[in-house]
């Protein structure tokens, strides 16, 4: 069985993520997708919420996997998983740099495991959680935020606000 994962912080799960998800099950006979915890950075969602929208998010994929893993490094995550690959995005020339130096780590501490890299479209590549949770507020932001991010995570960004769809 050809299992892969994909990891981050999904604080949010934003349509780019969406993205390398829908296209890494197309890769796999099993895919995780899992939040890595880092107790050292501040999220603006918990575990169970992100949890919580990617499920929510990815339901419709039947051969995904939706968990979480701390205090470890990924690729021996991936190790214990079995799995045979690590799926990391590439959005800008920084990202590649980045990745490729921990794609030699990876294989040092695991060189069964291969990394894949996977490029999204240009219209979502630049949407980062980061910059997600920064447009929201000013008037007007349910409109640009909307298209960046699946509906599960929408409606939580509009009940953290006050709002509701309308």
């Amino acid at each position: 069985m050809r299992r892969g994962v994909y990891a981050g912080s999904f604080d949010p799960v934003t349509n780019g993520h969406l993205w390398m998800i829908e296209h890494g099950v197309r890769l796999f006979d099993e895919m995780v997708v899992a939040i890595g915890e880092n107790p050292d950075k501040r999220y603006t969602f918990s575990v169970d919420e992100r949890l919580a929208m990617l499920r929510e998010a990815t339901q419709h994929l039947p051969n995904l996997r939706v968990e979480c893993f701390e205090n470890r490094f990924l690729v021996d995550y991936a190790r214990e998983l079995n799995a045979d690959y690590i799926i990391r995005g590439i959005r800008e020339a920084a990202d590649y740099e980045f990745e490729r130096k921990m794609r030699y780590v990876n294989a040092d501490l695991a060189p069964h495991i291969d990394t894949i890299f996977l490029m999204p479209p240009r219209e979502i590549a630049e949407v980062s959680s980061t910059m997600v949770k920064g447009l929201v507020g000013p008037a007007g932001w349910e409109d640009v935020v909307g298209q960046y991010v699946p509906e599960p995570v929408f409606k939580r960004l509009l009940a953290m606000s006050g709002r509701q769809r309308g």
